[in-house]
């Protein structure tokens, strides 16, 4: 079970985009993280015109580390710290560490 996971609220703590929020778009290899609108690269792309695909300048999302994303906590108001608990009924949920707030519901 992962901290993060696609899909997940985040906020970047490190780099040229840190402060920002984004959502996950995919988990790399378990250690890098795909976020919305974060760590934008520009790429010079050759045009292929059997797959449709035009040629010039395109923007992408690149890979951010893991380590320097962390889950956005709404009651909290900003990036928080995730853990895991075991609860009554057999269930492994994440939590907020600072708040004890189960996220997965």
């Amino acid at each position: 079970m992962r901290k993060i996971r696609k899909g997940d609220d985040v906020v970047v703590l490190t780099g040229k985009d840190k402060g920002s929020r984004g959502s996950v778009l995919r988990v790399v290899d378990g250690k890098q993280v795909v976020v919305e609108n974060i760590n934008i690269a520009r790429k010079h792309q050759k045009p292929n015109p059997q797959r449709g695909i035009a040629g010039g300048i395109v923007s992408m999302e690149m890979p951010l580390d893991i380590s320097n994303v962390a889950l956005f906590n709404p009651v909290k108001g900003g990036p928080d710290r995730v853990g895991f608990k075991v609860l009554e009924d057999g269930r492994k949920v994440r939590f907020f560490k600072s708040t004890g707030e189960v996220v997965d519901v």
